[in-house]
């Protein structure tokens, strides 16, 4: 190996170890990455911002767009509200929403289409009296599904059309994944609608019919001059019990009382740590009338006199609240809002919530003043568990939405288009007619994956540069000689499918998609097929939760643990291995 393959290796296999690891977030390891190979030389200085330029980035960050237009029209909830009824079987349901989700993903942002989809498979759970376990799981692998059918479904398919575009001369137009990417999403919908389900884990925490929303753990505070003050805790369960409130403790200086703390006498300051429904705990609070854990806002709040308002938020990875407390961002004096409780895989936070370090995936109880709910869910960058969102729809304008997209889909699919200027062009319409606000336009792009794609594409440019991906093909074959060459496509597909399982898939399809393509060439056969592979593959993550973000989404709404996703995720990425060999040996010859 050249010194700059050794160098490249070591900061691909830096950049591999840490999104395993997962302390830092995706974007400033790539970008760091990035720097490192400017400075170490293997990155041309004049190369090192192109992937910022790049058509796959610039596509990604306008679909985006594209996709809040689609929702703020009220075109996704034309579809939802005629179509999703809680009186059907839930494998009924799951076809259903499932189908409507892989749709959605085939032509928006497969993350917005669970988004979206998420809270009205939630409240359809409840009505039902199950638990959104059951659905949330085969509702996030349905989105991933169909992302696989279209152009700009999901990152991976625009990463390797931009890939080939520089291999080869021409990208793949927009409905070229659909044969292969079709197959895969169909059999896979099928699978996860008449059996996978099956194999979710009932759990008593993931039950009842709010699942893992049901119960919050939340801090009251005694004030002072309260009537409660010199009462026993004990003497308070009487009224807990009435509000179905659960008393679990009295923290006292910052410190938990434990066996003597039912017999406790109550002071000013002292905190009570309970488990309720959001509107129970607001019911006991009223009753007893207790503060919040921080009296400053409780008064803040109530000013006005204009009430407040309890939402329910997932983190995300890219929230602003993630890995941070909400001392820690300020939640309190810059968005008078005060954090209630988490709920975390269906199990509930014990210590003090404010000071707890959110993840990815908790779910959030937040008290906020009325009607500023939509406001600091975007501060937040959380998504709210209500049917509708909290954005305003423009339901007089979802004809001229679906209009302008249709347009552009239609003319970058005939070629009259450059697919880039035709995305750009929708969101200069959605603009101009303000079915997507200007003040709103950057808030859609996010921008940690423009950044991610931005840095890992000139990385990628120079390991292919440097012979570093013939180096890897030269690799594989070598570990699958005397295989035929479907044989071979299908190690590959192994292959990547392993890494994005663990890594972001855009930056397993960056590296996989190149090595195809010298797999390709050394077997003297069409890179085509191998691409087609890695563009499956890429988007196959659903053995964990850190795979693809949408299993990250529902990591905490559905209750679920670490290892719950290989269960019905395994024997479907054998399925998809299984049909899409087949499919792309018939409509991507070798």
């Amino acid at each position: 190996m050249t010194t700059d393959q050794i160098i490249l290796f070591c900061l691909f296999g830096a950049v591999f170890a840490l999104l395993i690891w997962g302390r830092f977030r995706y974007d400033l390891v790539a970008f760091s990455a990035l720097m490192a190979g400017v400075v170490l030389g293997v990155v041309p200085t004049d190369q090192a911002f192109s992937g910022f330029g790049h058509p796959a980035t610039l596509v990604v960050a306008l679909v985006l767009v594209v996709s809040a237009g689609l929702v703020r029209s009220g075109a996704v909830f034309l579809i939802t509200r005629t179509l999703v009824d809680q009186s059907r079987s839930l494998g009924a349901h799951i076809t259903l929403m499932g189908g409507i989700g892989g749709v959605l993903s085939a032509f928006m942002n497969n993350v917005a289409a669970l988004a979206l989809l998420m809270p009205v498979d939630m409240q359809t759970a409840r009505k039902a009296g199950r638990s959104p376990g059951l659905s949330l799981m085969p509702l996030s692998f349905a989105t991933i599904l169909g992302g696989m059918v279209t152009l700009i479904g999901t990152p991976p398919n625009i990463i390797i059309a931009s890939i080939r575009e520089d291999a080869l001369g021409e990208p793949f137009a927009m409905f070229d994944f659909a044969p292969v990417g079709g197959v895969a999403a169909i059999a896979g919908l099928a699978f996860v609608a008449l059996v996978g389900w099956r194999f979710i884990p009932a759990r008593e925490d993931t039950g009842g019919t709010m699942g893992a929303l049901n119960d919050y753990v939340a801090e009251l505070t005694v004030p002072e001059a309260s009537k409660q003050i010199g009462r026993r805790l004990a003497e308070l369960e009487e009224t807990a019990e009435k509000t179905d409130v659960a008393i679990l403790g009295l923290m006292r200086d910052g410190k938990r009382l434990y066996g003597r703390a039912r017999h406790s006498r109550l002071r000013a300051g002292d905190s009570l740590v309970l488990e309720a429904a959001p509107d129970a705990l607001d019911e006991f609070r009223s009753a007893l009338s207790l503060a919040f854990s921080d009296p400053s806002r409780q008064e803040a709040l109530t000013a006005e006199g204009d009430g407040v308002d309890v939402i329910e938020l997932v983190a995300t990875e890219t929230s602003r609240i993630t890995g941070k407390t909400a001392q820690g961002v300020g939640l309190a004096w810059r968005q008078r809002a005060v954090l209630m409780g988490i709920s975390r895989q269906g199990r509930q936070i014990t210590k003090q919530v404010r000071k707890t370090v959110v993840k990815p995936g908790d779910i959030l109880l937040v008290l906020v003043p009325r009607d500023t709910a939509g406001d600091v869910a975007g501060w937040l960058g959380c998504l709210p568990l209500a049917e509708r969102g909290l954005s305003v729809t423009a339901d007089e304008k979802v004809w001229m939405a679906i209009g302008f997209f249709a347009a552009a889909v239609i003319a970058a699919s005939l070629g009259l288009l450059y697919l880039p200027i035709a995305l750009g062009l929708v969101v200069v319409a959605y603009a101009l007619t303000k079915i997507v606000p200007l003040s709103e336009l950057y808030t859609h792009i996010e921008w940690p994956v423009v950044v991610l794609l931005g840095s890992m594409i000139p990385l990628g440019a120079a390991l292919e540069s440097s012979g570093g991906t013939e180096l890897i093909a030269g690799s594989l074959l070598g570990l699958t000689d005397g295989l035929a060459p479907w044989a071979i496509l299908t190690v590959l597909m192994v292959v990547t499918m392993t890494l994005s399982d663990v890594l972001n898939n855009t930056a397993t399809a960056i590296v996989a998609a190149p090595v195809g393509i010298q797999m390709a060439q050394s077997l003297g056969v069409s890179p085509d097929p191998f691409l087609m592979a890695v563009a499956v593959a890429a988007s196959a993550a659903f053995l964990t939760p850190i795979g693809h973000k949408n299993n990250t989404l529902i990591l905490g709404p559905g209750g679920y643990r670490f290892g719950d996703y290989w269960r019905m995720g395994l024997p479907l990425e054998i399925l998809v291995i299984a049909v899409s060999v087949p499919a792309i040996l018939i409509f991507w010859p070798l």
